[in-house]
């Protein structure tokens, strides 16, 4: 199951006139029978909500007063996520004779026209407030607080990711909450602006759309909508033809397959870099502890010591974090078996929560060998987004292989590598594509075979430590005599070499105007940023500089190296 939850908005979206119909109401049902969970997001505020839906049982978190409040149903606890409107607020906009005006926990709320004396107020007093708008309604709120942040602590609170939600809604307070869902929905009576960035209209309006939608979540887990979901996919790298290629955070198996040395490990790190920049969750098993450094990762287990279970489960449970899983301190011959009760129980939080969204296995020929034969029992096929990373494909498990839907390639023999995997898997692979030659370094070929698509060369981006490791080089390395900037001057009297950026900066300060002004309308600057550094943004900037005739020498210089530090001093 992909979708564990259901957020929906109440005015509009499930409720008709305030009132949610027998049809709806059976609907919901039908969303927690599945076994997901349902929360409700409103702009009402509690109390008037709960007179409207005396069955507000149904939902396991009502978030109310726009993000302000949330609420138990089954037990009637209420916890502020906000604090009291601040009485002078309140106090001014009676005086004023708003009308009406309802006060609630967390919220002031009014109806338009009163925006402007709402916002007069919130001027004249100083007040940190925010205005949301819902249609006619005119919604007051501590600044930060919205249907989006309600949200996040309800799901904090069942212990359930982002990744895994659906949200339907009709307004512009529903934007919020809309923005963090997988998949969101605009019911047909919904306002323009939330259809065009909906992934689903309904084609019926309210809760007879809401309905409609649960009918399909239900059915199919909206697996038919797995293809279009292009907004979540990131970036990997080029193609040869210089297109972005992306690739989607749900749904990959992937075998990645290489020699030792050939860049298997970028290109791992690349795609959890982009996973976790998402708040993807990420539990990578790590038999050699070759990832203990991941940046905001926890790492569990170190030579001698095996990796603690229970504490595994604590911090995947908690979600806040990725783990690296380090197995250096269990015996070779015992890792399969370590592993399979790992994967056992993460299969059962990702039954309960849909989390960690990503297993990533090193080595894994390590934990899979080609002798085990019970792999299949221990990862089904339903259990996506993975990836077995290793030397030797054909060393892996024969069921681990056959679930496989993708393959990603690095190092100079991609042809027989993938020849290797083809009889392993039984997959039948064409390997005569041109596509399989000539890999340079920082290039892998990624194949989604499962779907029929050929395989594609991709030039990677790189990593958040290579653009460090660039920085460094660029910022006080030497660039060689070749590479260097000479400043030389209109009549070549000078030949004073910059080796880097530190030291380009410093002769930059001490040269006279003319052969500064010499080399700024002749766009060395920039062309040599480019050229040696190789850093287009950097280059742009600067070209920017040399293009403003306006600029004096003393500001040309001020702006140039202030566009140098900003990239290569302040942290990557």
């Amino acid at each position: 199951m992909r979708y564990f939850c259901l957020v929906c908005d109440y005015d509009g979206t499930i409720a008709a006139g305030g009132q949610v119909a027998p049809s709806t109401r059976d609907a919901l049902e039908r969303v927690r029978q599945s076994g997901r969970k349902l929360i409700l997001a409103t702009g009402r505020e509690l109390d008037d909500l709960l007179l409207v839906l005396p069955d507000a049982t149904i939902f396991d978190l009502i978030v109310a007063e726009n993000g302000g409040l949330l609420y138990r149903p089954a037990t009637r606890e209420r916890r502020a996520l906000a604090g009291h409107p601040p009485r002078n607020f309140v106090e001014e906009l009676t005086r004023r004779a708003v009308t009406p005006l309802s006060v609630g926990e967390t919220m002031v709320s009014t109806r338009v026209p009163h925006e402007t004396d709402v916002l007069n107020v919130i001027q004249k007093l100083g007040l940190e407030l925010q205005v949301t708008f819902n249609k006619g309604a005119v919604m007051v709120l501590p600044s930060g607080v919205n249907k989006g942040t309600g949200v996040r602590a309800a799901l904090d609170e069942l212990g359930l990711s982002q990744h895994g939600m659906v949200g339907v809604g009709d307004a512009e307070n529903d934007h919020a909450f809309l923005e963090l869902c997988e998949f969101s929905v605009a019911v047909q009576n919904a306002l323009p602006v939330l259809k065009e960035r909906a992934d689903l209209v309904t084609s019926a309006p309210d809760g007879a759309g809401v309905a409609e939608l649960i009918g399909r979540l239900v059915a199919s887990d909206l697996v038919e909508f797995g293809d279009g979901l292009k907004r979540h996919e990131f970036v990997l790298g080029k193609k040869t033809d210089g297109a972005r290629f992306t690739m989607s955070p749900y749904g990959s198996r992937m075998v990645v397959a290489g020699p030792s040395g050939s860049g298997k490990s970028t290109f791992v790190s690349l795609l959890i870099e982009r996973l976790v920049e998402r708040e993807y969750q990420v539990c990578v098993i790590d038999p050699e502890g070759d990832y203990d450094e991941m940046e905001s990762f926890v790492t569990l287990g170190r030579p001698g010591h095996k990796p603690d279970m229970p504490a595994i489960l604590n911090v995947l449970d908690a979600h806040a974090r990725s783990v690296t899983v380090n197995l250096v301190g269990v015996p070779l011959a015992d890792r399969p078996a370590f592993f399979q009760e790992l994967l056992s129980r993460i299969q059962e939080l990702r039954a309960r929560t849909g989390r960690p969204e990503w297993i990533v296995i090193d080595e894994a020929h390590q934990v899979f060998p080609a002798s085990l034969n019970s792999a299949s029992l221990v990862i089904p096929k339903g259990l996506a987004s993975i990836a077995f990373v290793t030397v030797h494909p054909e060393h892996v498990s024969r069921e681990i292989l056959g679930t496989v839907n993708g393959l990603v390639l690095v190092g100079s023999d991609t042809r027989e590598i993938a020849a290797k995997f083809s009889e392993s898997a039984s997959a039948h692979l064409d390997i005569s594509s041109p596509e399989l030659e000539n890999l340079s370094t920082g290039t892998v070929v990624i194949w989604w075979f499962a779907s029929g698509r050929p395989p594609v060369k991709v030039r990677l981006d790189s990593t958040k430590p290579e653009r460090r490791r660039h920085r460094q080089k660029y910022a006080a390395g030497d660039l060689g005599e070749d590479k260097s900037f000479y400043f030389r001057g209109p009549k070549l009297k000078m030949n004073l070499r910059a080796q880097n950026l530190n030291l380009f900066a410093q002769l930059a300060q001490g040269i006279d105007d003319a052969t500064w002004n010499h080399h700024l309308r002749a766009h060395d600057y920039s062309s040599w940023i480019r050229d040696s550094v190789k850093d287009d943004t950097l280059a742009g900037e600067v070209q920017a500089i040399e293009n403003d005739k306006s600029l004096s020498s003393i500001e040309s210089r001020r702006q140039l190296l202030e566009a140098i530090r900003k990239y290569y001093t302040a942290p990557a």
